[in-house]
């Protein structure tokens, strides 16, 4: 029998919950660390960084008044479809940076573990960095922690897969939503995550996944007036000052997320002290009943 043909697959950027080509209708090749061709994927523009904006707006607010109970949940099925997904996933992985499938299926075993420790923060992070603080008249004081808005986070380039779940995870568990932008040498691994989320409960919006040049993007990162903060894990020091630029004039907040590849399988990467870097404290006064 002659050998069917092989029909290669062209990924799609993940923006509201659907599946889309790029508005520009242009396509990169995506390589393997070696050079040899995978399969093209959708080269982000910057009309379809801001669709990705606009739908993280809308979806920010439903997702932020989601109790803690129902973030952690979605977030843990989340993990569930992630594992379920873990040969896919992988393959992806070994056939991008031309690794063993048993130190790639490593990282995704590592992907899963990390969101779901993160999906245990949802109802922990208010009361470790909430306060009720100390006054001198008969009032309640309360200080607590509520999400940002819409974030942008940028990934390295390696781990494709357990680094950008490490960024995203932070992030989104306060109510926040995510605009994100993979890594650029190796995409393939975050677009197919966008299935994974696809499949999960989490609501539409709410994690955007863009693919595309950093160099292009990152001045519509620091300009859009609609991104409130920005995490920056690309390790891209020319970008890091573009971003830099555009956030000292919006006054954006813009946290940087400079590890290796092995501290992102490390605790480093579990700090959760990363959360506050995407909320903002709130206080409020109550008065005392009678």
């Amino acid at each position: 029998m002659p050998k069917p043909l092989a029909v290669k697959k062209t990924y799609k950027l993940f923006v509201g919950g659907k599946f889309i080509r790029s508005e520009s209708g242009r396509s990169l090749a995506a390589r393997s660390a070696g050079g040899t061709f995978l399969d093209n994927y959708a080269w982000a523009s910057r009309k379809d960084l801001r669709d990705a904006v606009a739908a993280a707006r809308v979806a920010q607010d439903g997702w932020s008044k989601a109790t803690a109970y129902l973030k952690g949940q979605i977030l843990y099925r989340a993990a569930e479809m992630l594992q379920g997904r873990t040969a896919e996933l992988t393959h992806e992985l070994s056939r991008a940076l031309e690794t063993p499938h048993e130190v790639s299926g490593r990282e995704v075993l590592a992907t899963v573990d990390r969101l779901v420790y993160f999906a245990g923060w949802t109802d922990k992070y208010q009361q470790v960095f909430g306060s009720v603080n100390p006054v001198a008249t008969p009032h309640f004081n309360f200080t607590t922690p509520e999400p940002v808005g819409v974030v942008a986070v940028l990934a390295p380039d390696e781990p494709a897969l357990l680094a950008l779940v490490s960024l995203v995870a932070p992030v989104i568990l306060s109510g926040n939503t995510a605009v994100v932008l993979a890594s650029e040498r190796h995409p393939l691994p975050a677009l197919t995550l966008g299935e994974v989320l696809a499949t999960s409960d989490l609501p539409p919006g709410v994690v955007n996944v863009l693919a595309g040049r950093r160099a292009e993007l990152a001045p519509q990162f620091a300009s859009h007036m609609d991104i409130n903060a920005i995490v920056d894990g690309s390790g891209d020091g020319a970008v890091a000052a573009t971003l830099a630029g555009g956030t000292a004039i919006n006054l954006k907040r813009q946290a940087a997320r400079p590890l290796a590849r092995d501290e992102w399988f490390s605790a480093k990467a579990e700090d959760p002290y990363w959360i506050l870097d995407t909320v903002e404290f709130k206080t409020a006064w109550h008065p005392i009943g009678v």
